[in-house]
């Protein structure tokens, strides 16, 4: 990623300054804006397209900063860096405003206009896909299989299932990825459980992009199928990634819910964002829900499309739910992509005496940025 500061332009000027306090030995002072468009360069000037931004602020006696976009609301920020998408085609002029501020809470601002150019081929570049086109275990090279229970021998959210790395639970057959849950005595690490499932994780972490999942959902009630993030700073026990970078714990890391289905609703699917304020650590979450027509006779493209502004999940072309991103939700840093299917539990429910096995069918994973 090439970044070019825009102050070396002359894109950037202040159009004003002002201070909330006459004390000016607290008042900041000296307040420096750098203002990167992504991919900038003498060919492009005003950015590659993606429509991104990142600002830099400093100043002398400055204890923390915001920001506004436009006319949009103040945005905080202690270390005094912001990254910003515009999303409006082609080239337009947007104004940034910076503060700095004191312990006092005295400040000075400026006011600096920017040009950015947005290109509708957001997105365009594939970065990991998997096509699913050879027959028996999943690749190794992109896909783990989580099969460690985190609490004690079981899984969260009441789940009765074990996650196994047999193919009897996962395996590719006839161009697709097919995750079996199956009614069976299962014992690992001294647990028995009467059912197995499979849990894989993407080995592949990114930040912003769009993910697409083609696929049919399991059909029985008791299945919880789901495609779903976390972020890739977790700690949680056997995850690929929180083995080797784990540092917080749930709901800090984030999750991205793009695709559940419950156990009792056959007929619809839930997006759902669950997080830990950075600042306050409250835990905070939010979600939709939409109709999807014989999701476990016919494919259907269950997607999210991320960014430094928004995550928005989709089925097919209909808009489940949007949530806006700011900086204090841990959705601007690396996640993973998991695909299992889960049986009770919360978003289970209950089995039927009946149930043998069902399947999770995936025709593609394709993650693009």
């Amino acid at each position: 990623m090439s970044i070019f500061n825009i102050s070396l332009l002359s894109l950037l000027f202040a159009l004003s300054c002002s201070s909330g306090d006459s004390d000016t030995a607290t008042t900041p002072s000296n307040l420096t804006v750098d203002i990167a468009l992504v991919g900038a360069n003498e060919n492009n000037p005003n950015g590659d397209g993606s429509g991104r931004v990142e600002i830099t602020a400093s100043a002398n006696n400055a204890v923390r900063y915001a920001f506004r976009i436009g006319n949009g609301d103040q945005i905080e920020s202690e270390s005094g860096t912001l990254e910003h998408t515009f999303y409006q085609n082609g080239t337009n002029t947007y104004n940034i405003v910076v503060w700095a501020y004191s312990q006092s809470g005295s400040f000075i601002n400026e006011s600096y206009a920017v040009e950015v150019y947005r290109s509708d081929e957001a997105f365009a570049t594939l970065v990991f896909s998997d096509e699913f086109e050879s027959a028996g275990r999943p690749d190794g090279d992109k896909w783990h299989y989580q099969i460690i229970p985190p609490n004690n021998g079981s899984w969260h959210n009441g789940e009765l299932q074990h996650y196994t790395d047999r193919e009897d639970n996962s395996f590719v057959s006839d161009g697709t990825l097919k995750i079996k849950a199956k009614k069976e005595q299962y014992s690992y690490n001294g647990s028995t459980k009467e059912y197995t499932s499979a849990r894989l994780n993407t080995k592949f972490a990114f930040t912003y992009g769009r993910v697409e999942v083609r696929a049919k959902l399991p059909s029985t009630a008791g299945t919880w199928p789901a495609i779903w993030t976390l972020g890739a700073n977790v700690n949680e026990t056997g995850n690929y990634f929180g083995d080797q970078y784990g540092s917080v714990g749930w709901p800090l890391c984030g999750e991205i819910d793009i695709m559940e289905q419950t156990g009792w609703d056959k007929n619809s699917t839930i997006s759902h964002f669950h997080w830990g304020d950075l600042n306050t650590e409250e835990y905070m979450d939010d979600g939709g829900e939409t109709a999807v027509a014989n999701a476990s006779g016919e494919y259907h493209i269950y997607s999210m499309e991320w960014d430094g502004n928004s995550i928005k999940t989709y089925v097919d072309d209909t808009l489940v739910f949007e949530l806006p991103n700011t900086s204090n939700k841990p959705f601007n840093e690396e996640h993973y992509l998991i695909l299992n299917v889960a049986i009770g539990g919360n978003l289970g429910g209950d089995v039927p005496t009946n149930f043998t096995e069902d399947t999770f069918e995936i025709d593609y994973v394709r993650i693009y940025q």
